[in-house]
């Protein structure tokens, strides 16, 4: 068993409860993104029994971070949105000096490439415009059709939980699921959770298969998507400010701190 995914799912758990960043994001900072890829495209072929060790104590970290952060995150997003977004915008923007280094861009990206990841970032930086309504009520109806609805958007933002730079929470904000995932969580609604959390786990698992198919054969093309992908993210994530200064130099600190720690993860990977 790799022992240290525990923490490394808790950190996915964790982004993956905020609208805006990605748990591919993460996966990537903590160098398992093509590793993660393979378990989970790996788990049910013959050679499942590989993939075990990595994958059991990753969903262990990432389920409890689910369950045990899910109300700290809500407060955090609720009295303290802004310096929040400000430390997941420094985790994003500090990723993409290793995904630079690790496409070896400057060598193997031509135009065509640039003109990808320009697009990408584009479309992903048009999602800010979509006025979602973080505080929308949860849904109480728990007929088979809605059930359904629940189970397919989970497959949905899982597709998005996968792609470095596009998010699965702000995915469900968009079609008007993520208040009700989230108080699934913070209430503890085994039902809605295991309706969802299906949706996910077979949203991973297709997704999976198609990313990592693309990193193999069309690998330039696909960390140019991606790199495009987590610039885009920015413009989602960008909070604003409510103009008082304390709550600016508190974001600025933030900011420089989830650049930090990015940066520590890929010296770390390095060296």
């Amino acid at each position: 068993m790799e022992w240290r995914n525990l923490y490394r799912g808790m950190l996915m758990g964790i982004t993956d409860l905020i609208p805006g960043i990605s748990g591919g994001t993460i996966a990537v900072m903590l160098g398992i993104y093509e590793r993660l890829l393979a378990a989970i495209s790996g788990f049910f072929s013959k050679n499942w029994k590989r993939q075990i060790g990595f994958l059991i104590p990753l969903a262990v970290g990432m389920g409890s971070a689910l369950l045990i952060f899910s109300r700290l995150i809500k407060y955090l997003l609720e009295h303290h949105y802004e310096p929040t977004q400000f430390f997941f915008i420094g985790l994003v923007i500090g990723v993409l000096p290793l995904l630079l280094r690790q496409s070896q861009a400057r060598k193997n990206f031509r135009p065509g490439h640039v003109i990808l990841l320009v697009l990408s970032g584009l479309l992903v930086a048009s999602l800010a415009f979509f006025n979602a309504d973080k505080s929308g009520l949860p849904i109480d109806d728990r007929s088979a059709l809605t059930l359904l609805g629940l189970f397919f958007s989970g497959w949905l933002a899982s597709m998005a939980m996968l792609l470095p730079g596009i998010s699965g929470s702000f995915v469900l904000l968009i079609i008007g699921v993520y208040p009700t995932a989230i108080n699934a969580l913070s209430s503890l609604d085994f039902l809605l959770i295991a309706v969802i959390g299906a949706g996910v786990m077979i949203g991973f698992v297709v997704s999976s298969k198609a990313i990592r198919a693309l990193l193999t054969h069309h690998a330039n093309l696909t960390y140019a998507l991606m790199i495009g992908m987590i610039m885009g993210s920015v413009a989602v994530m960008y909070p604003g400010f409510a103009g008082e200064t304390s709550t600016i130099l508190l974001s600025v600190l933030t900011f420089v701190l989830g650049i930090a720690v990015t940066l520590l993860f890929s010296l770390r990977k390095k060296a």
